[in-house]
């Protein structure tokens, strides 16, 4: 005779869970959409007024194991590949173009000093935009506009979007290095950056006249490698 083995804690057996009707139906929803949805979005479509947050945890738990992993990226939830199988979905692709060392000097500045204006760009990279610099970081919708600065002239100000987090596999500009795990990592030269100001709006006090250095050309490489390993995939 043949026994079945169960996993036994306190004495209580613990058998497989099963998703209900309402979990599937979030489960597949989900999966069938082009790009990540908020609670809100899911909540929309399901006929039940259920607890969204609480079922989408539950999922992610019976998918953390999987080849297939639930993900929330800034509030929106989606499946994504598990990351220790992400060479295997590697494929041969055509990138038309390649974007230039100014675009990435721009974008690197704006994910460490946004909410930035295109003026303040400008003297930190202490050189004036080229033609469409900002505009194709725009059309690659990592970067949009952010309000307008309260100075004369009022103008536009720029921040990274959703789809920069999503594309470099950040949870939220939280999980960015700091200027202390930039320096320990021999990135930058921090000794002569004050910690407390760098990559805010405070970057801009007036009557600032000291001499700029050039801390972000290894930034820029970080995030040329990340573009460069897209282009070979």
């Amino acid at each position: 005779m043949i026994k079945k083995k169960f996993n036994k804690k306190n004495n209580i057996i613990s058998f497989p869970s099963k998703l209900s009707q309402v979990e599937k139906e979030i489960e597949a929803i989900i999966f069938a959409a082009a790009e990540p949805l908020n609670i809100e979005t899911i909540q929309s479509k399901i006929s039940k007024n259920v607890d969204i947050e609480k079922i989408l945890e539950k999922i992610q738990k019976e998918y953390s194991g999987r080849g297939i992993n639930l993900v929330c990226i800034s509030k929106r939830w989606s499946f994504r590949t598990s990351p220790n199988l992400s060479n295997l979905m590697a494929q041969e692709k055509t990138v038309e173009k390649k974007l230039s060392k100014a675009a990435i000097e721009t974008l690197s500045i704006i994910v460490y000093h946004q909410p930035v204006t295109r003026a303040e760009i400008e003297e930190i990279r202490g050189v004036a935009f080229g033609t469409n610099t900002i505009e194709i970081l725009m059309e690659l919708n990592w970067v949009k506009p952010g309000g307008r600065k309260d100075v004369p002239g009022k103008p536009i100000q720029y921040v990274t979007t959703e789809d920069f987090l999503s594309h470099f596999n950040l949870q939220k500009l939280s999980d960015l290095p700091t200027v202390d795990e930039l320096g320990a990592a021999g990135l930058i030269d921090n000794t002569s950056i004050d910690s407390t100001i760098f990559g805010t709006g405070k970057f801009y006090k007036e009557k600032q006249n000291n001499k700029k250095e050039d801390i972000y050309s290894n930034i820029d490489e970080m995030l040329n490698s990340t573009l460069d390993s897209e282009e070979k995939k």
